[in-house]
């Protein structure tokens, strides 16, 4: 992705980040499916090392990352707007956050036992998808996991459409949210060195999210 795009992605969640954080800080709390499969990783990240380090890519207002830290991981939030990580260290003190963005995540190499990347691949196209599945497989240690979390379609637009979005809240923005195809993204991650473990998908919650079609990829990285 080229540095115009990921500062267009900055702006526009630094534009929101408070507004973002009020609508979406808590909503794990409705979300039985996603607290689920993040204690699913947890528990597959600590398989073999109680104090594994992992990330929540991604992360905007931390909520994600709290999350996984009481499960017990060590983790750090990394997210591209500086606004979002702001947030999130207000909300959730003592957790660690940085900034950092799919081109270059702020680890080295096999540095983390596995990465969440919760919606945050929806604003990125296909070569920007593959990038960051090559990056995510640079960070991540063989035999590492990882689970992405996407948007697959509405009821107003199929799997492979783009929504762009230039007014959120009253702010401008210039986002692209992309409806991704599984396979398509399990072909991707392929290609970066993961195996796909187990899909997930499901139906829209009623009242607790927008009203979109989810999948969710958990795969490892595959030995060196």
């Amino acid at each position: 992705m080229d540095d115009g795009r990921i500062e267009q992605i900055r702006a526009s969640y630094d534009a929101v980040a408070e507004r973002y954080a009020e609508e979406f800080g808590d909503e794990l709390a409705g979300k039985p499916v996603d607290r689920a499969l993040y204690a699913l990783f947890a528990e597959l990240v600590q398989a073999p090392d109680s104090e594994a380090a992992v990330a929540d890519v991604g992360c905007g207002p931390g909520h994600v990352t709290g999350h996984l830290a009481a499960l017990g991981l060590e983790v750090v939030g990394v997210d591209a707007s500086p606004g979002m990580i702001s947030v999130a260290r207000r909300s959730h003190p003592g957790r660690r956050f940085e900034v950092g963005t799919f081109a270059a995540l702020p680890a080295s190499d096999g540095e983390w036992a596995g990465a969440v990347a919760p919606y945050s691949i929806i604003h990125l196209d296909r070569g920007g998808r593959l990038a960051a599945a090559a990056e995510l497989a640079r960070a991540i240690r063989p035999g590492g996991w990882l689970l992405v979390a996407f948007h697959v379609g509405d009821t107003e637009r199929p799997v492979d459409a783009v929504r762009h979005v230039s007014e959120w809240w009253g702010h401008q923005v210039t986002l692209d949210f992309h409806f991704l195809d599984p396979a398509e993204v399990a072909t991707d991650l392929a290609a970066a060195g993961f195996t796909l473990v187990s899909r997930t998908d499901r139906e829209p919650l009623p009242g607790v999210e927008h009203q979109s079609r989810r999948s969710y990829l958990l795969a490892r990285r595959d030995p060196t």
